[in-house]
């Protein structure tokens, strides 16, 4: 095993970054672990991005370019060349721009990366990278799994922890085992590979923020829960001299109003769907317009010119809707790239917009009562909880995961169609900063006055003595 007291390559400082979902300066209250290292060095709040969501700010902090330059407008988009609404891709290959590992190597040949669940993470010219991967049998069974590069990290990890806790990373039973899992690969990397630059994404606060919101005391609890995780971490990059960087990409509001944005649009006459055995799918290459909604932003694609006025006239007086950013508007907020719709939905404060089109919940699509990331046309929180209105929904889970642990196909058909339970979302920029996300230093005397997401990998770059 290698010491991990060493220096890094060629003398560079090394860096452990830790993408801390959800944190706030409020939040950090609850937490004395990173309020202690953010006493010892500094802290600012931290501007973002629009959309303030996973994919879009973590692609801004690793190439010091808005989402009109790097291209990723939101967790998901419309692919116009294949028809198709996909969230959640996974190749770097999407990512343009010139990312912080590519600088850092430019700097210093040799300059060693590891990527423990950052977005983008396959394809990435990274040394050793693990990211979430079901395996998906032919037989329809999802099984949990991780993907990882080298190939032999794989065992190594899944030996060492099990494996990847892939339940309890998303979904009606997320959890805090999946950000200690990740926590402890992330020590097991720090220790043995010694990487200069170390990311960790930790995602447990957007669980009981999203469910009960960022005031409820399971948030804090929540909070206070994952201080504790990572306090061993902290411990190690102190003892091996490692600088710390603690972020988040976004605060989450509370939101009362789920907004049905899609069910505008076919109302008016503009969103297609074709049925199949009694479920309705929406039809994106035949629709006037749709939303891809993605928590407080929706991005509203317009197939013709001529169907702009109808759109906006369906959407003018939408309760829960605030703005429609057309091109200008798209400009002035950094997002207009070809990826984005031809207008952009902003929601208000307390509100939030769903991917739903259906009209009739007995026509929704089988793949509504689950949770299934990659078929939805948006994003969906609602998959945060089981159905509160089922009387035997846990009977229901329970006799599925029965089946599965049987080697039977199954279908954990939980989630409930209607939004309400939702408390708390995000996507927006921030009204207050102690709301909003927060930039943490374990190095006094280092941080910009007003940083924004932009200044992180230049900021990267200078804590590792490559500038």
């Amino acid at each position: 095993m290698t010491d991990p007291t060493a220096p890094g390559a060629d003398g560079v400082q090394r860096l452990l970054v830790l993408d801390v979902v959800g944190l706030t300066p409020r939040l950090l209250r609850h937490m004395p672990h990173l309020s202690a290292l953010a006493e010892a060095g500094e802290r600012r709040p931290l501007g973002t991005v629009l959309p303030a969501v996973t994919c879009s700010v973590q692609s801004t902090f690793l190439t010091g370019t808005t989402p009109a330059e790097h291209g990723i407008v939101g967790n998901g988009w419309y692919f116009r060349d294949v028809g198709e609404v996909h969230l959640w891709r996974q190749h770097n290959a999407l990512v343009g721009g010139d990312k912080v590992w590519d600088a850092a190597r430019r700097a210093h040949p040799g300059y060693t990366v590891a990527n423990v669940c950052w977005w983008y993470a396959m394809g990435a010219d990274t040394d050793w990278t693990v990211t979430p991967r079901p395996i998906y049998y032919a037989d329809g069974r999802k099984e949990p799994d991780c993907y990882t590069r080298p190939p032999a990290l794989h065992d190594e990890l899944t030996d060492l922890l099990g494996p990847f806790p892939l339940f309890t990373y998303w979904g009606p039973t997320a959890s805090l085992a999946s950000s200690q899992w990740i926590t402890d690969a992330t020590r097991h990397l720090h220790r043995t590979r010694r990487p200069d630059l170390t990311l960790a994404y930790l995602p447990h606060l957007d669980y009981d923020l999203q469910r009960y919101g960022p005031d409820d005391p399971r948030a804090h609890a929540a909070a206070s829960a994952l201080d504790t995780v990572l306090a061993p971490l902290l411990d190690d990059a102190r003892n091996a001299g490692t600088t710390v960087v603690a972020l988040s990409e976004y605060g989450i509001t509370r939101v009362r109003r789920p907004v049905d944005i899609n069910r505008a649009l076919r109302t008016a006459g503009l969103l297609e769907v074709h049925t199949q055995d009694g479920m309705e799918y929406l039809d994106p290459t035949a629709s006037r317009a749709f939303a891809v909604a993605d928590h407080q932003i929706a991005h509203v694609y317009v197939r013709r010119p001529e169907d702009l006025a109808a759109t906006r006239a369906a959407l003018a007086d939408l309760p829960g809707l605030a703005q429609l950013l057309d091109d200008e508007g798209k400009k002035e907020y950094g997002i207009d790239h070809p990826r984005a719709g031809e207008l952009v939905a902003l929601a208000e404060r307390d509100a939030w917009f769903t991917y739903y089109y259906w009209l009739d919940d007995a026509h929704a699509p089988d793949f509504a009562r689950l949770v299934e990331i990659h078929r939805k046309p948006g994003y969906d929180p609602a998959e945060l909880f089981m159905d509160p209105r089922d009387p035997y929904v846990r009977l229901r889970a329970a006799t599925a995961l029965a089946r599965k642990k049987t080697g039977m196909r199954y279908r954990m058909a939980v989630v409930p169609l209607d939004p309400e339970p939702v408390r708390g979302s995000h996507g927006l920029l921030p009204a207050d900063a102690a709301d909003g996300p927060v930039l943490i230093c374990s190095q006094p005397d280092t941080l910009p006055d007003a940083p924004e997401a932009t200044d992180i990998k230049p900021l990267l770059l200078r804590l590792a003595r490559l500038t």
